[in-house]
């Protein structure tokens, strides 16, 4: 009696589910994005301060007069910001740095705040939903818990108490210079159109704005 060889099963390739398909199509974070962010940042600051006035201009103890009345001081401060708008915006910023590093917990507070902006919304893919806890949190979720969050940082700690402060004796600071420096010296050759602008607005439309309109491009490719 002859033997019978054993059936032989076919064999076939697995084929890879829908699902993996789909992670692997997902298109990742580009890892140029920070980068391009933080070198748009750096030349645009860099930018800004090679157009800054030499100190010995700002210091001039020559030009200090006492302003004869409060619209005299009004058009000192216009001039001078349209002069010094540069030397200000550092000012202030050096004033709101000193206060951050000397309050350490306000500068890991908002470090972590800034961090979470960067890595939880404007450079993630809006394809690739953040899953905190085994918790997936929609594009939208997500943006509303980052508002929740900057609005507790800095209203309910001492976060915002601390820029605030810093602001104020930046800009006090800014407005007692510009009014008791004479401005007739200097050369105010584009006055007239800052000052139409108005001090808010030019103020505004300094350096940040062009930190904000160069960043603009990397942050819509990486929301892509």
């Amino acid at each position: 009696m002859s033997s019978q060889s054993p059936p032989v099963l076919p064999i076939t390739n697995p084929q890879p589910t829908t699902t993996s398909t789909a992670t692997a199509s997902q298109p990742p974070l580009p890892p140029h994005a920070l980068r391009a962010f933080l070198n748009n940042v750096t030349e645009s600051v860099r930018n800004g301060f090679s157009q800054r006035r030499p100190f010995s201009e700002l210091i001039d103890r020559s030009a200090f007069s006492k302003p004869e009345s409060i619209s005299e001081a009004t058009t000192r401060i216009r001039k001078n910001y349209a002069y010094f708008r540069i030397n200000y915006l550092a000012t202030i910023s050096l004033i709101l740095a000193f206060s951050l590093l000397t309050n350490p917990f306000s500068l890991l507070l908002l470090v972590g705040l800034l961090c979470s902006w960067l890595f939880l919304y404007l450079f993630r893919a809006s394809d690739q939903p953040l899953v905190l806890f085994g918790r997936t949190f929609s594009d939208r979720e997500t943006l509303g818990i980052l508002i929740v969050l900057s609005v507790f940082v800095v209203f309910l700690t001492n976060v915002g108490s601390v820029i605030i402060s810093a602001l104020l004796v930046g800009v006090g600071i800014v407005c007692a210079h510009g009014a008791f420096r004479v401005p007739e010296d200097l050369f105010l050759d584009d006055v007239q159109e800052n000052a139409s602008n108005g001090f808010l607005s030019s103020f505004l439309g300094g350096a940040a704005s062009n930190v904000v309109a160069s960043a603009a491009p990397i942050v819509a490719a990486a929301r892509a």
